[in-house]
């Protein structure tokens, strides 16, 4: 055993022995008593009146505390109100709201959330190993508890994208024994079972390898499973060590098929994606147990957070489905402390860490005060507790790669004065994506994009300075009317992806955004609409608080539908998305148009 290993023993035997002295001895009291309020017992899924004493780090008992307070105790009267366990997030990207870890906690904390499970997919994607350090770095100097699940493959598709760092088995053994690392991440790479078993089996081999060593060590695994059922749904699970999780599930039968399987369903319920009030179905319809379904929220913009919040907006639009406030509670706190392994969350107990939200009104869920490690951290919204700033060191900024583009290199060719085209089709609210074919305008042997049939080009520019490559192909039902998006934000190798109106509104886009060494663009007619730097892997801000970006963001919106007549939810978001190739039917990386089911590249223009 090491030495740090042997010092975080003892001081948990210390801390166990103090609790039992303030409980035992008669002249030690609690440093607070949330008194006479209603408590939710994620166990048993009861509410009753109990009053919460609370020492140091840790709760010592839940009921009747009188005989725990002492001259110096703070007794907070709660009555009226509910005494929840602070809320777990089990799945999401700090990247995907352009956030630091401590931004994104300023925003969070004050809504109930105290439990964070970041995946850092996507810094991984464009800085390798060094990136998701640097990001676990980061959450170590936070209050709040924060783990992470680290991918074991990057890229997901090898050959048919590129990143910026490759990661693979024999990177685990560096990530997973960090203490922060909670485990492996969504195992992409054999989300799309068929393909990758008969095109790249060298994926399984290297999967298993990390999965096997992970499961050595105690670590958990999270599946990625978007539409499998029967023998397919069977090798995914399998391929995680057989205990994995799955946020990327859409259907009722999917549901059901995941929990008898023993699936926990992350049922993801973010800014773009919502697939709770389908999953649930399983639950109100079926009678199914929901033990193992979990709400997460996987990607949130800044402007929801603020909005709406956190968590705590994800259980109430699950009552709001019919299930019972309590069991909505539970799938937010004790199941997925289950799922975990967290032993000091997700109920409200002796011993365990005094993480608490305190519930005005259970049906809305409006959060009155959270407590954190057994201290006041916010009340009525406001954040109670100085986080600082955090700024990251350079050697994870400047990873644009790629010198600025011209006309010639983003236009897509064809012969003729018509051009039957492939375009991936655009699904409102979801990653998924159909695919269609489109007869367009041909003009001096260049591809025209067509408004009347909301078909436009749509193209990744390789920024990570390994292959140059500029993939091509069409985007039907963006609803552009003018201009041009680019962003360096595109699942989940994060070249730049572009589409527009014109290509010469295209090139000007991609410029701008490697010129900002990363971050969102919206250009028309050669003018910059708006724009949002993002220097830290191109994803990330640390140069503006969460309520500034929550402000820049909610400011592009509205450009994106008053300049450019874009109407799409979340735009930038729904860009970002086509470029991911694990989940179906058509995407487009620096590769060219990706067919997801066959595992190969189409071009653009059908001959």
């Amino acid at each position: 055993m090491t030495n740090i290993m042997q010092a975080e023993h003892l001081k948990e035997a210390i801390q166990w022995r103090k609790l039992i002295d303030v409980l035992l001895d008669a002249n030690q009291y609690a440093d607070i008593v949330l008194k006479g309020g209603y408590v939710i017992n994620t166990i048993t899924r009861e509410i009753y009146e109990a009053d919460v004493a609370i020492k140091g780090e840790y709760i010592l008992m839940v009921g009747d505390a009188s005989e725990l307070i002492g001259k110096r105790t703070t007794v907070e009267d709660v009555n009226g109100k509910f005494i929840s366990p602070g809320f777990i997030d089990s799945h999401m990207h700090f990247e995907s709201a352009m956030l630091t870890c401590t931004e994104f906690s300023r925003l969070s904390i004050p809504t109930g959330t105290t439990t964070l499970v970041g995946d850092p997919h996507e810094i991984g994607n464009v800085l390798g190993v060094h990136g998701m350090q640097e990001m676990i770095k980061e959450a170590k100097t936070l209050p709040n508890q924060i783990y992470f699940t680290v991918p074991a493959a990057v890229p997901d598709a090898p050959g048919l994208e590129t990143a910026g760092f490759d990661v693979n088995s024999k990177h685990m053994e560096e990530l997973l024994n960090d203490t922060y690392v909670q485990g492996i991440g969504e195992i992409q790479s054999f989300s799309n079972i068929g393909p990758v078993y008969e095109n790249a089996p060298e994926l399984i081999d290297d999967l298993v390898a990390a999965v096997s060593y992970a499961n050595s060590i105690g670590k958990t695994v999270e599946g990625n499973a978007p539409g499998l059922f029967g023998k397919e749904l069977a090798a995914h699970i399998i391929s995680g060590g057989t205990h994995v999780s799955c946020h990327e599930t859409t259907t009722k039968e999917e549901m059901m098929e995941k929990l008898r399987y023993g699936v926990s369903v992350f049922m993801r319920e973010g800014s773009s994606q919502r697939n709770m009030a389908e999953c649930i179905r399983a639950i109100t319809e079926e009678g199914m147990d929901s033990r193992r379904a979990i709400l997460v929220s996987d990607d949130m913009v800044p402007e929801d957070l603020l909005k709406d919040g956190h968590m705590n907006d994800l259980i109430r639009r699950t009552i709001a489905q019919g299930l019972d406030p309590v069991e909505a509670i539970q799938m937010a706190t004790i199941n997925p402390a289950t799922h975990f392994g967290f032993k000091d969350v997700g109920i409200l107990a002796p011993g365990k860490r005094a993480n608490i939200a305190i519930i005005d009104d259970l049906n809305q869920m409006t959060i009155d005060q959270v407590y954190l490690n057994g201290k006041l951290a916010a009340e009525k919204g406001e954040l109670k507790i100085n986080l600082g700033t955090y700024t990251y060191p350079e050697s994870v900024k400047k990873s644009m790669k790629r010198g600025p583009v011209k006309l010639e290199d983003l236009q897509i060719h064809a012969k003729g004065s018509k051009a039957k085209v492939r375009s991936i089709v655009a699904i409102p609210d979801q990653n998924l994506t159909g695919a269609k074919e489109f007869s367009l305008n041909v003009k001096n042997g260049v591809v025209q994009p067509c408004l009347k049939q909301d078909v436009l080009p749509i193209l990744v520019v390789e920024r990570h300075g390994r292959t140059g490559n500029i993939g091509k192909a069409f985007l039907h039902g963006f609803q552009l009317q003018h201009g041009a998006i680019a962003e360096s934000v595109a699942h989940d190798t994060h070249n730049i992806i572009v589409t527009g109106t014109n290509y010469e509104d295209m090139v000007t886009a991609v410029n701008r955004v490697i010129a900002m060494d990363g971050g969102i663009a919206m250009i028309r007619d050669g003018k910059v609409v708006g724009d949002l730097p993002l220097r830290v892997g191109g994803l990330i801000t640390d140069e503006l608080s969460g309520n500034e970006v929550s402000e820049k963001i909610t400011e592009l919106t509205r450009l994106a539908k008053d300049e450019l007549g874009c109407s799409l939810h979340v735009p930038f978001m729904h860009l970002s998305f086509w470029s991911l190739v694990t989940s179906p039917e058509w995407k487009i990386t620096d590769m060219g148009l990706i067919d997801v089911d066959k595992f190969e590249v189409l071009p653009p223009v059908i001959e």
